[in-house]
C-alpha cells in the first residue's frame, strides 16, 4: 500500500503485437502512461526517461519500481539505473502475473477499451495504437480510486479534469482548410477520422482520408452519429477479420488493492499504417515524453508515408443501433439511477408536449385531465351560471390556453390547461371600470430576502390554485360556452360571471381585492410603501407575507405563527404549500446557515439554449485580468471583508 504519488511506480510490456508497446502505472494515482516500441529492448528507453521526469515533477521520491522477469526488465541497464538513483526495483515470481496485477490489470482495461472503440465506428484495426493511447487518456480522467473519490488525473495533478472536449473516437469530422489562395467554390474542410487527442498540445489528432496522414488541429468539427464508412478508410488487406492484433494475456489478472479502481493514462504516441510485412507502423510526428497538463506520454519517432489499398466497402447491418440503445451521443450527460426512476415514474403522469390547440389537447389523457382539472374548479369556486342571454348582450369568447409549468431544473412539472376570457373584446365603462393592481417589484424581494436572512429566519412558498377565480366582479360580464365542452342541449346559452376569469380585464384587481380584504382582517398591517407587503404581530414575533399575484412567500420568527398562517390560508382558498422558497420570479435562492444566496443559473442556460450558445466556451469573468485598476484618493475607506 502506497500513500503518496510516485513511491511505486508498476511497469509491464504487452505483445507481441504488430507493434509492441510498454505500460506503466503510479500505485498511489493508478495514473498510467503508454508508449509504443518495435523492440523490447527499448523498453529501458522509456522507463528511464518516465522516471527522470517524475522524479523532477514529485516534491517526494520515488522508491521502488515493479515489473515481471521479462528480459527486457532483468538486465544490466537497469540494474545500474535503479542503483544509481537508489530504487528498489521489485519482481514478480516467474509465470505469476498476479503479483503484478495493478500493471496487468490497467493493460487489459486499456485493450478492452481501445477493442470497442474500433469496433463501435468500424475504425480500422491498424489504428489500434491510437485507440489504445485515447482509451489511456479518457480512463485517466473518468476512473475513480474507490477510496479516494478522485480521479487518477485529479491525484496527478490537483486539479478536476475536463471532460467537455472528449469526442467519440473513429467519427467522422471536419478539418478547416488553412491553405492560402483557396478557389472561390472550394470545399473548406477536409473530410477526416477522429483519432484521439494531441499528447503535446491542446488539439485533436485526426487521419485526412485525401492525404492519407495524421494532423492535429483544434479548428474541427465533428458528426459523431457517423460511422466510417468511406471506401479510402475501410480496412485493407492486413486487417482480415481472423487477424489478431495482441495475443491474449493469461496473466491479465488483479490484485485486491487494483480491482477497486482502474484509473488509466494519458495519451500515448500512435501509429498509422497499414504495411503487410508486420514491421512497426511509422509515427506521424515526432514523440518526445514531455510534461502537458493534457497529455501524458508518447514514442519518438518520424513521420511516414502511409499507404492504403482501397477495397470494396462493407455492407454491415447493426442489430442494435446506437441511437436505440443510449439515445443522442451528443448528449454526454449522465444521471444516477434513483434520479431516472423519479424522472420516468413522473413522465407517466405528465405530458412534455404544449397542445396547439383544444382538438390536440383532448387526444392526450394527461391534458384531458389539466382540463377536467380547470373546470372543476369552475364548478368548485361557483365562478358563473349558465343563463339565457340577455338583449342586446355582447358575450365574451373564450379559450383554452395550454402551457407546461417547469421546475427550476427545467423538467415539466404539472400541465396546466386554462380557460381564458377574450379581454381584448371588452368596453371600458360597460364591461369593466378599474384595472389597476399593485405587483411587487424584484428590489423588494431582495430587500425582504437580505432581513429575512438578517433575522435568522426562512421564507415559505405557497401558490394559489386558479386565483383569479376567487375574485369578485362588481361589473356585469357574460362570456360563451369553453371550446369543445358546448352543451348540446342549451348551445345558445351563455355563462353570466359571478367571480373573476382569467383574461378579464379587471381579473388582478379583482383577486388583489380579495386577498388584501383577507389578510387586513386576520390582523395584518399592509405596508405604506410597498402595497403587496403584509405583517402580522403576534406578542413578540412577528410574521411577513409577500404577494405576487397569485405567488406567495411568508416566514416568521415563530414556527407556529407561519404554520398557522399556512393553515388558515389553505381554508380561505385552495393552496399549494411548496416548502421553503427555491424558485421566485425567475430567482433560485438558497437558504442556509451561511446566508441566503440568490441566482439565475436557469434562466441563463435557457438563453445560451435559444441563441445556441450552450457549447461556447465560458470566460471567467468579463474583465480583463490584466487590467489596472487605481484607488479612488477621494473616497471613503470601506471595510473589505463585508464584500
Amino acid at each position: 500500500m502506497t500513500s503518496y504519488l510516485g513511491e511505486l511506480l508498476h511497469m509491464d510490456t504487452v505483445g507481441p503485437t504488430r507493434v509492441a508497446s510498454v505500460n506503466g502505472s503510479d500505485n498511489f494515482s493508478r495514473f498510467s502512461w503508454v508508449f509504443f516500441m518495435e523492440f523490447k529492448d527499448e523498453a529501458f528507453g522509456f522507463v528511464r526517461d518516465l522516471v527522470l521526469r517524475l522524479r523532477n515533477e514529485s516534491h517526494k521520491a520515488m522508491r521502488a519500481i515493479r515489473s515481471d522477469n521479462g528480459g527486457e526488465f532483468r538486465n544490466s541497464c537497469f540494474k545500474n539505473f535503479c542503483r544509481d538513483l537508489g530504487l528498489e526495483h521489485q519482481f514478480s515470481s516467474p509465470y505469476t502475473p498476479p503479483q503484478n496485477g495493478v500493471v496487468e490489470r490497467k493493460s487489459r482495461t486499456l485493450i478492452e477499451m481501445a477493442r470497442t472503440m474500433l469496433v463501435e465506428h468500424r475504425t480500422p484495426r491498424h489504428f489500434w495504437a491510437e485507440a489504445v493511447n485515447t482509451a489511456c487518456y479518457i480512463a485517466n480522467r473518468i476512473f475513480l480510486r474507490a477510496f479516494l473519490g478522485m480521479t487518477s488525473y485529479e491525484l496527478q495533478f490537483g486539479r478536476q479534469p475536463s471532460v467537455k472536449h472528449l469526442r467519440a473516437f473513429g467519427c467522422r469530422c471536419f478539418v478547416l482548410k488553412k491553405a492560402g489562395h483557396l478557389d472561390k467554390f472550394e470545399s473548406r474542410c477536409l473530410d477526416g477520422i477522429f483519432l484521439g487527442y494531441a499528447f503535446s498540445s491542446r488539439a485533436f489528432r485526426v487521419w485526412i482520408l485525401g492525404a492519407k496522414q495524421v494532423v492535429e488541429t483544434c479548428e474541427v468539427s465533428f458528426d459523431e452519429t457517423m460511422p466510417c464508412t468511406t471506401p479510402a478508410f475501410e480496412l485493407s488487406g492486413d486487417d482480415e477479420e481472423g487477424t489478431p492484433i495482441f495475443e491474449d494475456e493469461e496473466g491479465a489478472v488483479d490484485d485486491g488493492d487494483a480491482g477497486a479502481t482502474a484509473p488509466a493514462a494519458a495519451p500515448a504516441p500512435s501509429t498509422t499504417s497499414s504495411d503487410d510485412d508486420g514491421g512497426p507502423l511509422p509515427i506521424a510526428s515526432s514523440l518526445l515524453p514531455q510534461r502537458q497538463a493534457h497529455a501524458e506520454a508518447g514514442p519518438t519517432e518520424d513521420a511516414g508515408e502511409v499507404t492504403s489499398e482501397i477495397v470494396p466497402s462493407r455492407q454491415i447491418e447493426w442489430d442494435h443501433p446506437l441511437y436505440r440503445i443510449i439515445g443522442d451521443i451528443h448528449q454526454r450527460v449522465t444521471r444516477s439511477l434513483v434520479a431516472s426512476l423519479a424522472f420516468f415514474t413522473h413522465s407517466a403522469y405528465v405530458a412534455s408536449f404544449e397542445p396547439r390547440d383544444v382538438s390536440h389537447a383532448l387526444s392526450d389523457p394527461n391534458w384531458l385531465n389539466a382540463i377536467h382539472e380547470e373546470l372543476e374548479n369552475f364548478e368548485r369556486n361557483h365562478v358563473w351560471d349558465l343563463v339565457e342571454p340577455p338583449p342586446n348582450c355582447r358575450p365574451i369568447g373564450t379559450k383554452w390556453v395550454f402551457k407546461n409549468k417547469q421546475g427550476e431544473n427545467g423538467m415539466v412539472v404539472r400541465n396546466r390547461a386554462r380557460l381564458v376570457a377574450q379581454g381584448f373584446c371588452q368596453k371600458e365603462g360597460i364591461d369593466y371600470e378599474e384595472t389597476f393592481a399593485p405587483v411587487a417589484c424584484l428590489e423588494a424581494i431582495r430587500i425582504l430576502l437580505a432581513f429575512v436572512a438578517s433575522k435568522g429566519f426562512k421564507l415559505q412558498q405557497m401558490d394559489v390554485k386558479s386565483a383569479f377565480l376567487n375574485g369578485f366582479i362588481e361589473e356585469e360580464v357574460y362570456v360563451r360556452q369553453p371550446p369543445g365542452f358546448e352543451s348540446a342541449k342549451f348551445s345558445d346559452r351563455v355563462y353570466k360571471l359571478r367571480k373573476s376569469l382569467y383574461g378579464l380585464k379587471q381579473a388582478p384587481r379583482a383577486w388583489y381585492a380579495r386577498l388584501k380584504s383577507f389578510l387586513l382582517k386576520s390582523g395584518f398591517v399592509m405596508g405604506s410603501v410597498d402595497k403587496t407587503l403584509f405583517l402580522l404581530s403576534h406578542g413578540g414575533d412577528t410574521l411577513i407575507v409577500q404577494i405576487y399575484v397569485d405567488d406567495i412567500i411568508f416566514g416568521g420568527s415563530s414556527h407556529a405563527l407561519v404554520s398557522s398562517f399556512a393553515e388558515q390560508m389553505s381554508r380561505e382558498f385552495e393552496m399549494s404549500l411548496m416548502g421553503e422558497v427555491q424558485f421566485f420570479l425567475g430567482l433560485q435562492i438558497r437558504q442556509g446557515l451561511e446566508g441566503t444566496f440568490i441566482h439565475q443559473a436557469k434562466y441563463t442556460r435557457d438563453i445560451l439554449k435559444k441563441f445556441n450558445m450552450g457549447d461556447s466556451k465560458p470566460m471567467t469573468t468579463p474583465m480583463s485580468t490584466n487590467m489596472a485598476l487605481d484607488a479612488d484618493e477621494d473616497g471613503e475607506a470601506v471595510e473589505q471583508k463585508e464584500f
